[in-house]
């Protein structure tokens, strides 16, 4: 299906038939999303951009399925949307999502609408799903077009994919690995901004072609890039890169993305929140807070398993001490203290701070709106997922 020729504001009887749906997608929007990467995945070049880990587990089609739902529901008020669309767009760009692209997904999603609605799925039905895709795919598509001009613009900058050397690697903490990446052309990169995180396009051997994304762990520099994984229990790219097999391997990075970033004015204090490798974006945040005097009081709540198993401890200690007290860490054990709950994560966030928040999607789940339970207003959270993200949650 391609993009209509019209692609303006939705008619109020197009908005009206969407909203209509809703029951239906409350019912069956799983099915509807898991037939959808059903016909999607069937395309080998459309694969290869996705975890299949996440489509093993159902967390992608879960939150695509709550995603969908999210955009029904605001469907006539899509400014509620506006933070979510845009760390899309963000991690659109990180995996160099194309207009060429969208197309298919349209095409998979009408089909699974057909399929798992039957004759429910009336024509008025689907041409108004058809204009309600289209319609927030081409903002999506602006807004990544504007993304990637940037990126080409940039000192350092590039288009598309840029070949990178694994030139080195680094055990962090038990099943934690940094891997070091420098350009094959041996040219300038992007300085990247602090929280931002990569692209990566890899060929495993014997597994062939996959997409990951990572955040950057190193300090903002234009010589190369560090990024860090956590090794998942039968993950493949997980496993490889976790070992001395991949260092010299050449992988292709896109251009740093992403605005789960540091304010410019860091006057005011800031809680980071997060659960294991979760870790990764604020640790170059900390290593510009700690060099820069002007910066507030900032504190880190780091959650892990165990102290073998807690990724940067050592370095984050050294951050803290330099820092003259405007660091500080809390470490919370889960092995020997249990998970902690959000009115605990609360305690650490002083009045009128911003909280910042990384995890695994159950982790940010649960401390979003235990926060906000906890009084901690929606406008002072900002959070990055690691895994599937609800994406149109509002």
């Amino acid at each position: 299906m391609s993009s209509p020729s019209s692609s303006g504001a939705l008619t109020p009887e197009t908005v009206a038939i969407i909203k209509a749906t809703i029951p239906a997608l409350e019912a069956h929007g799983l099915d509807i999303t898991s037939e959808m990467y059903r016909r999607l995945l069937a395309d080998p070049a459309i694969r290869e951009m996705f975890d299949p880990t996440h489509q093993a587990s159902g967390a992608q089609p879960r939150a695509l399925a709550m995603a969908v739902l999210a955009y029904a529901r605001h469907i006539d008020d899509l400014g509620v949307l506006g933070s979510a669309v845009e760390r899309i767009a963000q991690k659109h760009a990180s995996l160099e999502i194309l207009p060429e692209h969208y197309p298919h997904v349209a095409t998979a999603l009408i089909g699974a609408i057909t399929q798992v609605l039957g004759d429910a799925a009336t024509p008025e039905i689907l041409d108004a799903w058809g204009k309600a895709y289209w319609a927030l795919a081409n903002i999506l598509i602006g807004r990544e077009h504007q993304i990637y001009d940037a990126s080409t613009h940039a000192a350092g900058g590039w288009t598309g994919w840029r070949d990178f050397t694994i030139t080195s690697t680094t055990q962090e903490c038990e099943g934690v690995t940094s891997l070091h990446l420098k350009p094959v052309d041996g040219k300038p990169v992007i300085k990247a901004l602090a929280g931002q995180a990569l692209g990566v396009d890899l060929d495993v051997p014997g597994h062939g072609q996959t997409r990951r994304n990572y955040s950057i762990t190193s300090t903002p520099g234009t010589d190369g890039y560090r990024i860090s994984v956590r090794h998942v229990e039968g993950g493949i790219v997980s496993s490889w890169l976790n070992s001395a097999d991949c260092v010299q391997h050449v992988v292709r990075l896109s251009p740093p993305a992403g605005n789960f970033t540091l304010p410019a004015d860091r006057s005011a204090p800031m809680t980071l929140l997060c659960a294991g490798i979760g870790i990764t974006p604020f640790l170059p945040m900390l290593e510009l807070i700690a060099e820069d005097p002007s910066s507030a009081p900032v504190t880190l709540v780091q959650i892990a398993h165990s102290a073998q198993a807690t990724p940067f401890a050592a370095r984050i200690a050294e951050l803290s001490a330099a820092s003259n007290g405007r660091i500080r860490v809390e470490t919370r054990l889960t092995a020997s203290e249990g998970r902690p709950c959000a009115t605990w994560a609360a305690s650490f966030v002083p009045q009128g701070a911003s909280c910042y928040v990384c995890g695994p999607a159950g982790f940010m789940r649960d401390m979003i709106t235990g926060l906000q339970k906890a009084g901690i207003p929606a406008e002072r959270l900002r959070y990055e997922t690691f895994g599937p993200d609800t994406g149109l949650t509002a």
